[in-house]
């Protein structure tokens, strides 16, 4: 370990947890010219990343927590990577007793923005500032650029600027990191970028279940999904999806992914999203449907029992029609998951006093993460124009692109549901754009069997005020009064 009898110049960031997140964020941090000491509780760990991927390198190891405190320059700059949970909540007990006031620590891991919320409160108390932050773009990203989403006191966030201004990707010149916001708004936006994640993936499964129905190999697909990379579906998403059509499976004949079992696992972050939207009372139905989806998917046994019990699913005809309405239904699908996603963080934002900028959180998202994607430019534009819109499906460019794909969407969506392929994702998007464009939903009903048993009143589309009736008598008698109710 790189420690030495003479004094040594003092490090201007640490970096704890060892992990290959944290790894590759310590090398990207090393490569950008920032002088970095790292600790790892179990300190073989820190032996081996030293002795191997930072062995060419100036970062610096500390054997104990005290030694590592003690090799950074004032104010400290300390980032964790470790375990979101109780793996942060460890390492701050034991790390902001030794630190000062002013010191910063960034907690760069999946934390959960409520918990984010409670250790701004805790590390706050012995005057340290506290900055979460999502960082996404997997491995790759970590070590050439993510996007990195920092939220809390703005003095955190300029002490800390620097660093991830350079660490991050760029897109069109500009680094992919901005201030998202007051206290655990950079963990919320990350949330919802996971969620969209999650949408999005589901949706190109979705895509390529229809497109395999048809016949298609993974050689076609491969071709399919590279020549939509190229169109309005350009994303890193797609890109890796014809990629992974063109493996073949060393083990045996065929393609890798014809081999893999369909039961996909999930780290939680898609189930956070769709918690707190239900709490804040904003649908995002396609997100919702692709963390069920996937839950479903891991109930593989159940799944192959009741398949059995039915006939097997029909084939859909293969046609250079069925490819050109699937990509018109996966690119508009894909415009509602993003809508739902902004939805929700322009709803957070002012229910959390976040200040989120949308057109912020677009551009960050261009570059280094998993979602980035050429039609994050387009809203990135849309909320710089209209910084209040309330729906990216209202604004003119994508009211217009939605139209013009509706009616090959619906044609997918039936033709997968007549055929028995599941499709909750790609259906629920539609629903979700149905449902906001609609002038009448049958929510009056609803209301009145509200009112009926649980006299929880209604308003008339005729008649100011709020009434309640009595439905079980108008129903002996044909008709009934409806009495006005005094609120309160």
């Amino acid at each position: 370990m790189s420690t030495a009898d003479a004094p040594m110049a003092p490090m201007s960031v640490g970096l704890i947890g060892l992990a290959v997140m944290g790894r590759n964020l310590a090398l990207n941090i090393d490569r950008n010219g920032f002088p970095l000491t790292v600790f790892n509780r179990t300190v073989a760990r820190t032996d081996e990343f030293l002795a191997n991927e930072a062995r060419d390198t100036k970062i610096r190891g500390s054997s104990t927590l005290e030694e590592f405190v003690a090799s950074l320059s004032r104010p400290r700059r300390v980032i964790t990577m470790v375990q979101a949970g109780g793996g942060v909540d460890a390492v701050l007990e034991n790390l902001v007793p030794m630190l000062d006031v002013g010191d910063v620590v960034m907690d760069g891991g999946n934390s959960h923005f409520s918990d984010t919320n409670r250790r701004f409160d805790t590390v706050g108390d012995a005057g340290v500032m506290f900055l979460g932050t999502g960082i996404s773009g997997g491995e790759s990203g970590a070590l050439h650029g993510p996007s990195i989403m920092p939220g809390g006191p703005t003095e955190a966030y300029e002490a800390m600027r620097p660093i991830l201004e350079r660490i991050s990707a760029v897109a069109g010149d500009h680094p992919c990191t901005a201030y998202c916001g007051s206290r655990s708004a950079g963990h919320y936006v990350k949330m919802v970028h996971n969620g969209i994640e999650y949408g999005d993936m589901q949706l190109i499964a979705e895509a390529y279940d229809v497109l395999a129905a048809s016949g298609m190999t993974p050689v076609e697909l491969a071709e399919t999904f590279s020549a939509w990379n190229d169109g309005e579906l350009e994303s890193f998403l797609i890109e890796i999806t014809s990629q992974i059509f063109q493996v073949r499976d060393r083990q045996a004949d065929g393609f890798l992914v014809d081999k893999i079992l369909d039961s996909a696992g999930q780290k939680g972050t898609g189930r956070w999203m769709s918690q707190d939207a239900l709490e804040l009372g904003v649908p995002i139905p396609t997100i919702d449907a692709a963390v069920w989806s996937r839950n479903i998917s891991a109930r593989k046994d159940e799944r192959v029992q009741a398949a059995a019990l039915q006939s097997s699913r029909l084939r859909i005809d293969s046609t250079d029609q069925l490819v050109s309405e699937v990509r018109q239904a996966l690119y508009a699908s894909k415009i509602c998951s993003y809508a739902q996603g902004m939805d929700l963080l322009r709803v957070a934002s002012e229910t959390y006093g976040y200040g989120i900028e949308l057109s912020e959180m677009a551009r960050i998202w261009k570059g280094g993460c998993i979602i980035r994607a050429g039609l994050l430019g387009l809203i990135q534009g849309a909320f710089q124009d209209s910084p209040d819109l309330p729906n990216l499906m209202v604004e003119p460019s994508f009211s217009q692109q939605l139209e013009k794909a509706h009616t090959a969407w619906r044609s997918v969506v039936s033709r997968a549901k007549a055929a028995g392929i599941p499709c909750p994702a790609m259906s629920a998007s539609l629903d979700y754009y149905d449902a906001y464009h609609a002038r009448r939903l049958p929510a009056n009903l609803i209301q009145a069997q509200r009112d009926y048993f649980g006299a929880h009143t209604y308003r008339r589309v005729d008649l100011d005020g709020v009434f309640h009736t009595r439905w079980e008598d108008g129903a002996k008698a044909g008709e009934a009064s409806s009495d006005q109710v005094a609120q309160a």
